[in-house]
């Protein structure tokens, strides 16, 4: 995303995402000042948390975080439906900012994740695919129900 970033991390000794964060926040401020010439903060306040409860809400950040990026191409795409699930579909395939294609059996960065937990969770590569892509067929359900009713 052009101005935020979305993290699912697993949390394995005390305090570790919030150190974590902070060491995130700082090195890469200083990479990026150093790399375009510039000083100050990079990120504006503090990084937000949920605790994640059980794996039906695990689930549920997964899809959320891996159909974020659809506003890019498709902008308010929440708040009324999309339009095109097969275009959708295969931007978020093949969109290199993600790890999704990572998780469908695509290398993008996959050094960068450590995808077994989640694979496990989501029912692996197929489980994954089909989440996603069930919620972008149900947006595009939203969209079409505009024009089944009245007001």
């Amino acid at each position: 995303m052009p101005n935020h970033i979305h993290l699912l991390v697993r949390q394995f000794k005390n305090q570790g995402i919030t150190q974590f964060m902070q060491k995130f926040g700082a090195g890469y401020a200083a990479y990026f000042n150093k790399k375009y010439n510039r000083k100050g903060h990079l990120f504006g306040g503090r990084f937000r948390a949920v605790h994640i409860k059980n794996h039906e809400q695990l689930k549920t950040a997964f899809v959320y975080i891996h159909t974020n990026g659809i506003s890019l191409i498709e902008p308010k795409w929440k708040e009324i439906g999309i339009k095109n699930p097969k275009k959708i579909i295969k931007f978020l395939e093949n969109y290199k900012w993600s790890s999704y294609p990572d998780y469908i059996g695509k290398k993008n960065f996959p050094s960068v994740t450590e995808r077994n937990f989640m694979l496990k969770v989501m029912g692996g590569k197929a489980g994954c695919r089909e989440f996603v892509e069930s919620w972008v067929k149900y947006k595009k359900e939203i969209r079409d129900l505009d024009n089944i009713f009245l007001e």
